[in-house]
């Protein structure tokens, strides 16, 4: 055994050993437990940071945990691999974006392989695999058949600078979650996928889904949106025609006094008269320009247009002026609010500052309310007012007789609403799978027949850097023969969304060489659902509620027998560093500071706030200057140590150097005792060992408990520091070599999970021929465990005076009579009567004398 800690060669030489064993693959032929460990796949970059190191270190704890239990752990790697990332990098590189991929793809591949991540390599593919997506191509054909994948006219969210379409959740702040240019409002053609028709099952399940965390729920929840009330028709002034709205308060319908529709509404322009079709045209190409989630935020000015035209209210009778209003969308209900100005605060500013009517039709028990006098709207319940044969009664006890009552006018009727909205997945870029649709002029909208799949992605095509999809100008792609009639027809040139193809590939993993379907039915059977995914808190109303969706949509078309995707899921935090900035060049990165001053111009640095690593920020670490310098070990128990696993990780130089010695110092605990281990045989249980016992195997079950299922990871950690300590500290290890070779060896085990290279090495150095993994987890015995003997603590009327060792098994009485017989406490009573002995078992006794 060498004296010194080497990392880097340690760590190579195991990497080596176990890739030529093909140490992680797994099948489902084993007798074994299975457990699916899986992190969310990265997107191929070019360079890991250290979110990923943190991301996929906490991945492989478990794995590795769940492994050295005994169970047949399925860890897959792979690559969400297109996307608008790569063409945008072959529009401004001049490389091909299949190029750019996998050459990225196979940097990163070896970044991870170096951090000794326990992937099963085999089963490693990307998602701009022909062989992967073509099975998506035959996914989405089978949704069509079913009436779930559809076109239809829709306002979109377009990237100007992308020239795509992105999805309501991949709209931040009113900007493009990749390029951060302003979204705007568009009428395209778009494909959809129906997952309204799974909104209620979405919602349901939520409440059995215990392994996730509450605050995705909640987003979850939220996101769908469900509420309970009626829609309501109203009739159109001098037409037969009617404008439909949802409501949850149809207690306040005799006070609806105008109509709010949304800007975007189809019947917007139709509604519109001649002499107000300017103001009307130029309000709606304004609020284009505005952010939906600002459009309906409090504190947003009110704005709208008269269009010209009226409604009925159905109750009353009364003319109701209809208007634009910019806090409307068509995201939710049908696009039309009836507005009650005197109780809904938004009604009433909007009412107020175009003069429109109040009527009060509730009012508080206490008070009358005035409608001229009202400086906000009345929102909490009350009594009736003004609403015909309902007057006199409690306003929410009323909702479901005057629900009743619509539904018997033919009116309205009761309906559940959800915000939740069909997912737009049309995308006009080229690096993505191609949409498997032809259009025939005489035929229509013809599905390409299963045969032919795959529609495959051309890679003759022109980046020119205008946007837009250069599919749409490759005619040899885009021209084919109907598949129905024969005739000439024109191929879809949309991409699908990138987030489809992440919505299934963890079914795939269970069977990536399968050539008969998406998906092996035993396989999938044997491995799904995965039982803990880790990964970002960013997902949880993207990926993960699209992932779901699609789980039950491959369900209901047997291609597995799985409800939910994810068992548990793990929402790690981001890792922060504090930026530094000159004065004279801006942000700077470490290696431009020195002595607080930077090294291009000398003047003093200002330190700013921690904030999440980022390029633009220029507050990164490197992961290969890191696991060059300190070994992948070091990288990986810091990731780990430093916060707990759902916390931000704040990053800290010296910790890292902590980590390192901390793994220098058990290095040497085994170097040290090496003669020592020689002579060891079973572990000594009289003396002085008992201690050293007791904290080994209290340790092994407090680290067992924080990893399994809790990820306490930085106190599982410590924890093995303290025993290291204990270890050191100990005093007769030639007298106990048993006891010593026991408690290294459980140090060298319970650190497996986190930093496998140096304890691969170390568990061969302490004679072992079989690996870790063979040897298993550590149990510990409770025997060990029992202290003989309790130090308790005496005070004399509240001070501390003596101490004394008493046995365990103690009682009260034997406890006080011990106190009382100690000399030292004797001297403190003195000619003093004890007036009272309080006895904390366990811990001390106070004595009261006076």
């Amino acid at each position: 055994m060498e004296e010194r800690y080497e990392p880097i060669g340690i760590e190579l030489a195991w990497q080596k050993a176990w890739a030529d064993a093909n140490k992680f693959s797994v099948s489902e032929q084993s007798d074994k437990e299975k457990f699916y460990l899986l992190e969310m796949f990265p997107y191929p970059s070019g360079r890991i940071h250290m979110g990923h190191v943190r991301n996929y270190s906490i991945g492989d704890v478990v794995a590795r945990f769940k492994r050295l239990q005994g169970y047949n752990v399925l860890h897959p790697m792979g690559w969400d691999a297109f996307g608008m990332p790569a063409e945008n990098a072959a529009i401004q590189h001049g490389i091909h974006p299949a190029k750019w991929t996998v050459e990225n793809i196979a940097n990163m591949r070896l970044q991870l392989k170096r951090m000794g991540l326990s992937y099963d390599w085999d089963r490693e593919f990307a998602t701009c695999d022909v062989d992967y997506y073509k099975w998506e191509q035959l996914i989405f054909l089978k949704m069509f058949e079913k009436g779930l994948a559809y076109k239809k006219s829709s306002s979109v969210n377009w990237c100007p600078t992308c020239q795509t379409v992105l999805a309501n959740e991949q709209v931040e702040d009113d900007a493009c979650w990749r390029c951060g240019t302003v979204v705007e409002d568009k009428e395209l053609d778009q494909w959809f996928f129906k997952i309204t028709n799974y909104a209620q099952e979405l919602l349901d399940e939520i409440d059995k889904m215990a392994g996730w965390p509450d605050s995705v729920l909640t987003m979850q929840r939220n996101w769908i949106g469900r509420s309970t009330g009626c829609e309501v028709a109203f009739p159109l002034e001098n037409t037969l025609d009617k404008i439909k709205v949802f409501t949850t308060r149809q207690d306040t319908l005799y006070g609806a006094t105008f109509m709010s529709l949304a800007p975007e509404h189809p019947k917007a322009l139709e509604l519109t008269t001649d002499d107000q079709r300017e103001a009307v045209e130029a309000f709606i190409a304004k609020v284009r320009t505005q952010d939906k989630k600002n459009r309906t935020s409090e504190d947003f000015e009110k704005e709208g247009v008269f269009t010209g035209s009226y409604c009925i209210n159905p109750l009353t009778r009364r003319k109701m002026p209809i208007y634009l209003a910019n806090f409307v969308l068509m995201d939710y209900g049908t696009g039309a609010v009836m507005a009650v100005p005197t109780h809904d605060q938004r009604d009433f500013e909007f009412a107020k500052k175009y003069d429109l009517p109040l009527v009060v039709v509730i009012q508080p028990e206490d008070e009358n309310i005035d409608p001229a006098t009202m400086t906000e709207a009345w929102t909490g319940s009350g009594i009736m007012v003004n609403s015909d044969r309902f007057d006199g009664q409690n306003n929410e006890a009323a909702k479901e007789q005057i629900a009743d009552y619509l539904a018997k006018e033919g009116i309205g009727e009761k309906t559940v609403n959800f915000r939740l909205r069909d997912w737009g997945v049309s995308r006009q870029r080229y690096w993505g799978t191609p949409i498997p649709i032809i259009y025939c002029d005489q035929c229509g909208v013809v599905p390409v027949p299963e045969k032919d799949l795959p529609v495959v992605l051309p890679t003759d095509v022109e980046f020119t850097g205008e946007g837009g999809s250069p599919l749409a100008k490759h005619k040899d792609f885009y021209t084919v023969s109907c598949p129905q009639c024969g005739e000439v027809a024109r191929r879809e040139t949309d991409t699908f969304d990138t987030f489809v193809e992440s919505s299934w590939y963890f079914a795939r993993y269970a069977c990536p060489d399968f050539a008969s379907g998406p998906i092996d039915r035993a396989a999938a059977e044997y491995w799904l659902p995965v039982d803990q995914y880790i990964g970002g808190v960013e997902h949880a109303v993207m990926h993960l509620l699209y992932a779901r969706f699609f789980t039950k949509v491959m369900r209901d078309l047997g291609l597995m027998d799985v409800n939910e995707p994810f068992t548990n899921l793990l929402t790690q935090g981001m890792v922060c560093k504090e930026t530094q900035s000159c004065p004279e060049h801006g942000w700077l990165y470490p290696e431009q500071v020195e002595d607080g001053t930077c090294t291009q111009c000398g003047k003093p640095v200002t330190i700013g706030r921690t904030e999440k690593m980022s390029k633009s920020k220029m507050n990164v670490v490197d992961p290969d200057k890191l696991i060059a310098t300190y070994g992948a070990d070091t990288a990986r128990l810091f990731s780990l140590f430093a916060a707990p696993p759902e916390k931000d990780l704040e990053w800290n130089d010296q910790s890292v150097e902590g980590c390192y010695r901390f793994l220098n110092r058990v290095w040497r605990a085994v170097y040290d005792n090496q003669d020592i281990l020689k002579n060891a045989a079973a572990p000594e249980t009289e003396g002085d060992a008992k201690a050293l016992r007791r904290m080994t195997h209290r340790t092994i079950k407090k680290v067992t408990e924080d990893i399994d299922g809790r990820f306490h990871f930085n106190t599982a950690i410590a924890a093995v520091m303290e025993l290291v300590n204990a270890i050191y500290g100990f005093e007769k290890k030639s007298e106990y070599p048993g006891a010593v070779k026991e408690s290294l060896e459980a140090t060298v085990r319970l650190l497996a999970p986190f930093v496998p290279h140096i304890t691969e090495e170390l568990w061969a150095n302490l004679g072992h021929e079989e690996d870790l993994e063979t040897a298993g987890w550590p149990q510990y015995d409770t025997a060990a465990m029992v202290e003989d003997e309790k130090l308790i603590v005496i005070q004399v009327n509240g001070k501390v005076r003596s101490k004394i060792t008493v046995s365990a098994s103690a009682g009260k009485e034997e406890v006080e009579k011990a106190a009382l017989a100690d000399e030292t406490v004797q001297r403190f009573i003195g000619d003093g009567t004890v007036r009272k002995v309080i006895v904390v078992p366990g811990k001390l006794v106070n004595v009261v004398a006076s």
